[in-house]
């Protein structure tokens, strides 16, 4: 049974002292406005209204259920137009997850220029490799980078990131500069979690198995390997830029270099995309894009 059955048309009844008035103030019929009271009273069963040919008014039970029901459609209707409110203006809490270095280095600072532009606008961002489940999480965004697995999400490309092939000069001095992607199997390669690296020739893409001493799943610490001079390492740009341009590394096998991987946001396939959402995916995509045109060479 619907408790709210009927309550719209009383308090139509009740406000305007005519079946006729109420009505064309829900645009329904008079038959009805005047079914529903009827059906109203029964269910309560109390008379609501005295009627005559000339006129409607309330009785002693009606004037109290009237007391009581015009604060209850009053916040319904708050409650409404708070909900239409948070459709068109971007306000609430976004949750977003993101993997643990490029949310420290990349992310973050841009969410929060993004905070400080958006007043109305909280975020919970949670850093994390894992990959987190999107609806146990509750999450509006997860940034993933790099191939996309076949997931039942929706993807946005927000932007793009480059792998560059490093090594320190002192290294480079010790056992020789590579100049093909055979003679990689001569050197030690700092590897990470995949045991191949990614590069492109005149035959397409190319995966090659790599191999050395140090093997670790952190880019901080293959970036501090190779500055020291024990081997070749494959980063991406965030890792590598600030030490390529100071000049602890050296970027290697260039003719080689890799095309520039996807920076993805995916969110829950069925949902409409509310306004902060929206606003911070349109924010997202335009300052990534401006900075994959800044690093190009």
């Amino acid at each position: 049974m619907n408790e709210w059955q009927g309550v719209s048309e009383f308090v139509a009844v009740a406000e305007t002292e005519s079946f006729t008035r109420a009505a064309n103030r829900l645009e329904v019929s008079t038959a009805q406005v005047s079914r529903q009271i009827q059906a109203l009273e029964q269910r309560l069963g109390v008379k609501l209204f005295y009627r005559t040919t000339r006129r409607v008014s309330l009785t002693e039970a009606g004037q109290l259920y009237y007391q009581s029901c015009r604060p209850l459609l009053d916040a319904l209707n708050d409650a409404e137009r708070t909900l239409s409110q948070l459709q068109s203006v971007p306000q609430g809490t976004l949750r977003v997850t993101a993997p643990v270095t490029y949310g420290e280095r990349q992310l973050m600072p841009l969410l929060n220029r993004f905070l400080q532009d958006n007043p109305r606008l909280s975020l919970q961002c949670d850093l994390t490799n894992k990959k987190m489940d999107m609806v146990e999480g509750n999450y509006d965004l997860a940034i993933r980078l790099g191939r996309l697995e076949n997931e039942d999400l929706i993807a946005r490309r927000l932007g793009t990131r480059r792998l560059y092939t490093c090594a320190s000069r002192d290294y480079l001095d010790h056992y020789g500069t590579p100049d093909t992607l055979s003679e990689l199997s001569r050197h030690s390669c700092l590897v990470g979690t995949l045991d191949y690296w990614r590069f492109r020739d005149s035959r397409g893409e190319r995966m090659v198995r790599i191999h050395g001493r140090l093997r670790c799943n952190s880019g901080e610490a293959l970036m501090d390997a190779a500055r020291r001079g024990l081997g070749i390492v494959q980063l991406p740009d965030y890792y590598a830029l600030p030490y390529l341009e100071n000049g602890s590394v050296r970027e290697i096998l260039t003719n080689y270099a890799p095309d520039d991987e996807g920076i993805w946001a995916l969110c829950l396939p069925g949902r409409q995309l509310s306004p902060k959402v929206r606003i911070l995916l349109d924010y997202l995509t335009h300052v990534l894009a401006a900075g994959a045109d800044d690093q190009k060479p």
